[in-house]
């Protein structure tokens, strides 16, 4: 049996894979992956959904390959969160949402980081034709995931 990573670990792995990359703000993006883990925790989510908080666009982004996902020292439900929480170039909506859905534990995740993408300070900080994009598809998301305030 191999140890897994610790949380500190999971952290820091994230940090290393986004460091230098920042959101359509401009922010830091470790502030957002921060924030999605900790309303993961407020959610009352698992350690394992906690560590796919911190990772949940590592793969998505680029930041993260597939193949050294699938070698790193983690139980195997976080790294299929990770991968149901990764929408790939091109798939439509719904084939995504479903999957989160199929998935066990990602819904929650996928929750966390909507309520963060959709924070009205952060919001803000968007131009309005981004951020009247973002708003529409953030909440037709909400709706294909069954999640309130759709």
């Amino acid at each position: 049996m191999t140890e897994t990573l610790s949380p500190a670990e999971i952290e820091a792995l994230a940090r290393e894979v986004h460091a230098g990359q920042t959101d359509k703000a401009g922010r830091p993006y470790a502030e957002h992956i921060a924030a999605v883990a900790e309303g993961v925790r407020a959610r009352g989510g698992s350690e394992e959904q906690i560590a796919a908080g911190w990772l949940h666009d590592a793969v998505e982004d680029d930041r993260l390959s597939r193949a050294r996902l699938e070698s790193a020292a983690l139980p195997r439900a976080v790294k299929d969160m990770v991968l149901a929480l990764t929408r790939g170039e091109g798939e439509d909506l719904s084939s995504y949402t479903r999957r989160v859905l199929d998935t066990p534990g990602a819904l929650l995740v996928k929750e966390a980081d909507l309520a963060h993408n959709t924070d009205p300070a952060r919001l803000a900080a968007l131009d309005a034709a981004t951020r009247e994009r973002l708003t529409e598809k953030y909440a037709r998301t909400r709706r294909l995931l069954g999640l309130p305030g759709a």
